[in-house]
Parts: C-alpha cells; sequence; structure tokens
C-alpha cells in the first residue's frame, strides 16, 4: 500500500476555529444560492462548438494546471473512449471538461473525469463547484461505477480543494504526467 504523506491528519481537519467553520459555512450558502440561479448544462463538443470551446482560457498563473482545450480535443480526436463536452450556464458556454472509461485498468477498468476548466471570465463564481456536480451526477447515471478517478497538479491546491469538498481522496498514486491521483467513492 502506497502512504500519501500529504494526506492532513484527522487531528489537523478537527482544529479549525468556530469563526473559520461559521465562514465556511457563510460561503457554502453563498455559493448554494448563486447556484441556484444557474441552468448549468453539458453538451458534447461538436463541429459547430469547437472554435468556441478552444477558446476557452485559464486565470493567468493556471496554464500548468491542465492542459489546453485544442490539446485536449486533439487527444479526444486520437482516443475515442474520451468525451469531451462544453459546460453551459444557459447559451452562455462557461468551461469544457473531459470524461472516459478506461479498460486498460485491470481487472475493472477505470473512470476518469480528466479535465475541467472554467474560463477565465467566469471563475470565482461557483461554476467550478456547479459543473463538477453536474459532471459527476452524469457519470454515475452514465456509468454505474463505484469509483471516480481524477489527477491534479500538485501546485493547483484550489482544484483539490473543490475536489475534496465532493469526497475525493488522494489514493497515493501518481499518473503518467506525475500528478496526483484521487479517487470518489460513488456508494
Amino acid at each position: 500500500m502506497v502512504r500519501d504523506d500529504h494526506a492532513p491528519s484527522l487531528s489537523s481537519l478537527l482544529s479549525i476555529t468556530k469563526a473559520q467553520a461559521r465562514e465556511r459555512r457563510r460561503a457554502c450558502v453563498f455559493a448554494y444560492m448563486e447556484r441556484e440561479t444557474m441552468k448549468i448544462r453539458l453538451e458534447p463538443v461538436t463541429v459547430a462548438s469547437r472554435a468556441a470551446v478552444e477558446r476557452l482560457e485559464t486565470a493567468p498563473g493556471q496554464e500548468g494546471f491542465v492542459e489546453s482545450v485544442a490539446e485536449c480535443l486533439a487527444e479526444a480526436d486520437r482516443r475515442r473512449c474520451w468525451r469531451p463536452v462544453g459546460v453551459y450556464d444557459g447559451d452562455a458556454l462557461i468551461g469544457f471538461a473531459m470524461y472516459g472509461f478506461f479498460w486498460e485498468y485491470l481487472p475493472f477498468g477505470r473512470l476518469w473525469l480528466d479535465r475541467l476548466l472554467i474560463d477565465r471570465r467566469f471563475q470565482g463564481r461557483g461554476y467550478g463547484q456547479a459543473a463538477l456536480a453536474a459532471l459527476l451526477e452524469r457519470l454515475e447515471r452514465e456509468y454505474h461505477k463505484k469509483r471516480i478517478y481524477l489527477s491534479v497538479v500538485e501546485a493547483n491546491r484550489p482544484a483539490a480543494a473543490l475536489y475534496e469538498s465532493f469526497g475525493f481522496r488522494f489514493t497515493g498514486e501518481r499518473d503518467t504526467h506525475g500528478e496526483r491521483v484521487m479517487c470518489l467513492r460513488t456508494r
């Protein structure tokens, strides 16, 4: 078994102050209220939408955290197991995600949520949480798997915190690019 030295201890998780806990609850309430007005939908990337999807950008300083959308779509063109989707709020394209199931992970295969990008113009509004919730619903509905995997760049602490808030945990593994692997047990 691989030990994850970066996992927080139980005592450190329980040592937040009452003020910190109150602030976290307040932030969750505001994020929930904002998400309630969102109309998040996931649409397959098509020939008609591809150019618009490829124009999505990360914020300054996030360039190394996720591949460009063009690189992701080129990979999806080469490997048909990938499912690239545009993330929309109503009619506005706000992000991109890609997921797929890989049988080469024996004996049962692995379901990967491999990319999630919210365009720089829409960051900081709760779209990451809303998009991740919509993606997890879709993956559970389409694949019926007990586990969902993803990987995260070590320096991308905000993404890791988002994934942890949904129940993802570090496995101690690293993917082929050296990113830390996380897993969510869905049932």
